[in-house]
């Protein structure tokens, strides 16, 4: 499952991005809660046996988002096993007492459903997304592990090796090594000095009786709080929980040992990384979710962070590469990190001295009182924002509740209102002392070694699944509320039109908030419209609209944002967040800054600096090179798309480049604009008229689409990591179709059988269930309009590596060669129709959705059209695709790590 709260440096991309679950912040141990109350649309109670529960009707769509936070995480796990709480959270995924693990996944993949879990310090929480038809489903789900979880040492043995991957993969990463180090400075003799993900040595001492006797101690209902958000009625809803959970038990939870901090001595941290850039971090210790500082320490950070302060500023004047401010909150503590950026080869003393002169100001003259304001304005629409999403209401009521021991979101609105500039100073000074931090300096290099502990992870001996009820039925429970496929609900009714000046604007009124969010892009390929010998001219380019437009420089146009409590950016891709009230302000700037940026000689040079000496960096590490190898693979030699920016390319590059690719590329008749929220269509194309209206362009439209490309041949690279413990896997080839082609649909319903379905998959199946080899195995397709691809991935020690790639090899060959099973298709073809409203949830989702699919040719309702082609395909129609159009012998093989073993 997914382990979240680790902080990373921000100078570290992530190439690949594969998870499901959102970063939550860490919860902790809550107060009591009303007996009941109610609202509207919110209903709250405490049942006899102590479960808390909350329930939030949002109807945004037709889908449902339960958290269930047991309030226990890795502070109390037993004395020599810090990875005890993330165990359990593994194996809360396997055989419970009325419901298989297999079932488990296979309701998951039935439903369409999205679920996680994550365990830190303080708490464990379970989650799904799920369309709300199905939330009974996930009551009982939830209630028969709470209530069964059988926790085996047979059941472990298995689980340990994909654990071990898991830990195997985080520990491949000096940044998360220094974060841990300096957690056992910072909270020494306390139950916040060990990681909660755990170590080899720990899981290899790690029981089924330990499991059990942390099970037993801790996931009770009188530890645990429920929260439902979704289009669900909250009477009936509550009463749907009381029936469900009522007759589980009250536990006997042990009182949780008091926090005694301990003096330490500032000490720095040193190590060297793979990563593209390095980073100056101080860490220092924060007050806790429950603290009657927190919230002034929240909006310090938020100061910290703001674009005009006077670390953002460092960045801005290319002082340093990057600048940020961020919190890992515990219960009764936590890390705050302040840190910058400083290139390959580059100065990490003159970095740190540039953060001293930054905190010693801060300490001395104290924070800005309108920055302050700035700060509880953005938190006041970030909660409203929050009604946007059903999970990401779900996460403030929880976070509120379990996490920091209040009454609602709203008395967590209250706390953050009442902070004053005094209170924010005096948080400063008391936490951010300069004897009272670690400091970790992550210096980019090529040379490292694999961490200890790190050798031989997972891989188990048994080729049989401990969920040997794969193929049987489901509890009666699950059985009948997912027996019959009806095509989803749509909710969508977008209005489409064309401006004069060729603009395409979609809007879609949404009332569930007092907000509008707006998304746009304007259609452009840099590897096809970038002059020979100008690569990195757009990505230069794009930079630029950070420091403000013609009439408004950099601080004076943040200054205007903060006002409004707006969020923006503009560029070839360009947002708004704005409270409704004031869209029409938002607007006027959103289109100064798209349509008149600040294009000066002083940013230009700021920004060349910092992309070449970025680029320096990122062209030699890892990731980047995976890619390359990856991209090399699949496309012909001189392929447009294997243009690449360079130091030299972006040293050569002049502020009229930039200016000129701008106007050739910045076209009307080539963007689309997407409005959604508390606004008709008739005010949002007045209001977009009104900004863009005069925005013209001149000459034919420019060509952004490559020609296809023939599928590739078979290749095997291997990019060296010294620092990885694990190799991550990346195995694809060229499709030869595109998005408007048919077939797409049955590649697309194979693939969910083959790899694209998460657990109820047969990589993940195969590869991690039955035989531990990796922590994630997962394959995707990717249709483009004349370019796709197909890829799998996964992540696995060396010695794994070559059992790994056969067990992709022969479940292509199986997809090619044999029909998939009845039910294999059925699961696949509900979890396609069946997660359609879960893909458009939140408004963040159907701006984007409607945007791409709009610029791309697709109609409006695209996962419709798509759900008609899954019902009528079958099993002979997806393997004729997969035989088709999947060619084992031409894939492409990337491993990034240590060179694998029998490869």
């Amino acid at each position: 499952m997914k382990h979240h709260g680790r902080i990373t440096p921000l100078a570290l991309g992530v190439f690949l991005t594969l998870g499901l679950a959102a970063a939550y912040p860490p919860p902790l141990r809550a107060t009591g809660m009303a007996a009941s109350a109610q609202s509207d649309n919110v209903m709250r109670t405490t049942l006899d046996n102590g479960l808390r529960v909350v329930v939030v009707r949002d109807t945004l769509a037709p889908t449902v988002t339960t958290q269930i936070t047991y309030l226990a995480g890795s502070y109390d796990a037993p004395a020599g096993f810090p990875g005890t709480a993330h165990a359990l959270e593994h194996m809360m995924f396997r055989d419970s007492k009325g419901m298989a693990g297999a079932q488990l996944n296979e309701m998951v993949g039935k439903m369409g459903a999205t679920d996680n879990a994550f365990t830190t310090n303080d708490a464990t929480q379970f989650y799904f997304v799920a369309p709300a038809q199905y939330l009974d489903v996930l009551l009982h789900i939830e209630a028969t592990r709470m209530r069964g979880a059988q926790l085996s040492d047979k059941g472990w043995s298995l689980e340990k090796g994909a654990i071990e991957q898991e830990v195997s993969r985080d520990i491949s990463d000096p940044g998360q090594l220094a974060i841990e180090e300096a957690e056992r400075i910072l909270y020494a003799g306390t139950g916040y000095a060990e990681d909660p993900l755990g170590t080899r040595p720990s899981f290899d001492k790690t029981t089924g009786a330990t499991l059990q006797k942390f099970y037993n101690q801790w996931y009770a209902p009188n530890n645990a709080i429920l929260v439902i958000v979704g289009d669900v009625d909250p009477a009936a809803t509550l009463g749907k929980v009381k029936q469900v959970f009522e007759p589980v038990p009250r536990g006997n939870v042990p009182e949780r040992a008091p926090v005694k901090l301990a003096p330490f001595q500032p000490v720095t941290i040193a190590k060297t990384t793979p990563a593209a850039t390095g980073t100056v971090q101080y860490l220092f210790r924060m007050p806790g979710q429950q603290s009657k500082d927190y919230a002034a320490a929240d909006v310090l950070l938020d100061v910290l962070g703001n674009s005009r302060s006077s670390l953002s500023d460092l960045a801005a004047r290319g002082k340093v590469l990057s600048a940020a401010a961020q919190a890992l909150p515990f219960a009764h503590g936590g890390l705050g990190v302040v840190e910058v950026g400083f290139p390959k080869g580059g100065d990490s003393k003159a970095a740190q001295s540039q953060l001293d002169a930054v905190i010693d100001d801060l300490l001395k003259n104290g924070v800005p009182a309108d920055l302050v304001e700035a700060a509880k304005r953005q938190e006041h629409a970030q909660y409203e924002f929050s009604r946007n999403s059903a999970t990401e209401l779900a996460q403030s009521w929880s976070q509120a509740l379990a996490w920091q021991g209040l009454d609602s979101p709203e008395q967590a609105q209250a706390q953050i209102q009442a902070v004053t500039v005094e209170d924010v100073n005096r948080v400063a000074r008391e936490y951010l002392k300069p004897d009272q931090r670690v400091t970790v300096v992550l210096t980019p290099s090529a040379d490292g070694k694999r961490p200890p502990n790190s050798s031989g992870f997972g891989g188990t001996e048994s080729f049989a699944s401990s969920n040997a009820a794969l193929d049987g039925p489901l509890p009666q429970w699950a059985a009948q509320a997912l027996g019959k496929l009806e095509m989803p609900h749509w909710t969508l009714a977008p209005a489409r039109m064309t401006l004069a000046n060729g603009i395409t604007l979609i809007v879609q009124p949404e009332s569930i908030s007092k907000t509008v969010t707006v998304m746009g892009h304007v259609d452009h390929e840099d590897n096809l419209q970038e002059p020979a010998g100008q690569e990195g001219v757009g990505q230069l380019l794009g930079s630029l609209f950070d420091y403000g437009t013609t009439t408004l420089d950099r601080n004076a146009f943040h200054k205007a944002l903060d006002e409004i409590a707006a969020t923006e950016s503009a560029g070839p891709d360009f947002m708004l967040a704005v409270p409704a009230e004031n869209f029409s302000r938002g607007m006027q700037l959103l289109a100064d800054n798209e349509l008149h940026p600040s294009l000066t000689a002083s940013a230009f040079a700021v920004q060349q600096q910092t992309l070449s000496r970025t680029l320096a960096g990122r062209l030699q590490s890892p990731p980047y090179k995976m890619m390359r190898a990856l991209e090399k693979g699949w496309l012909p030699a001189g392929d447009p798309d294997l243009r690449e920016a360079t130091p030299a390319t972006v040293d050569k590059l002049s502020l009229a480049h930039a200016k000129a690719y701008y106007e050739q590329t910045y076209r009307p008749d080539m963007t689309t604009i997407v409005v959604v929220g508390d606004v008709t269509p008739e005010q949002a194309r007045a209001e977009v008229d009104k900004v863009f209206g005069s925005w013209s362009a001149t000459g034919p439209k420019p060509g952004v689409v490559p020609k296809p490309v023939p599928v590739n041949a078979a290749s095997h690279a291997v990019v060296p990591n010294a620092y990885a413990s694990q190799d991550t896997v990346l195995m694809g080839q060229s499709l030869a179709l595109d998005l408007h082609n048919p077939d797409r649909y049955a590649l697309e319903l194979g693939n969910y059988v083959l790899g694209g379905n998460g657990f109820a998959s047969r990589l993940m199946t195969d590869i991690r269930v039955k035989h531990g080899y990796a922590y994630t195995a997962a394959s995707m397709t990717r249709f483009d309009r004349s370019r796709s691809n197909f890829m799998v991935y996964y992540g696995s020690d060396p010695d794994k590596v070559a059992d790994a790639d056969k067990l992709v090899r022969q479940n292509l060959a199986q997809m090619r060669d044999t029909p998939v099973k009845a039910e294999e298709l059925d699961n696949a073809r509900q979890a396609l129709i069946r997660e359609i409203p879960v893909g458009v949830s939140s408004v963040n989702s159907i701006a984007r959705s409607l945007l791409t699919w709009s610029y791309k040719g697709e109609p409006l309702d695209q996962p419709m059209v798509a759900a008609k082609y899954y019902l009528d395909l079958s099993a002979q129609q997806v393997q004729g695709a997969f035989k088709k159009y999947l060619q084992p012998d031409h894939l492409v093989q990337v491993v990034q790590g240590p060179t694998p073993k029998q490869q």
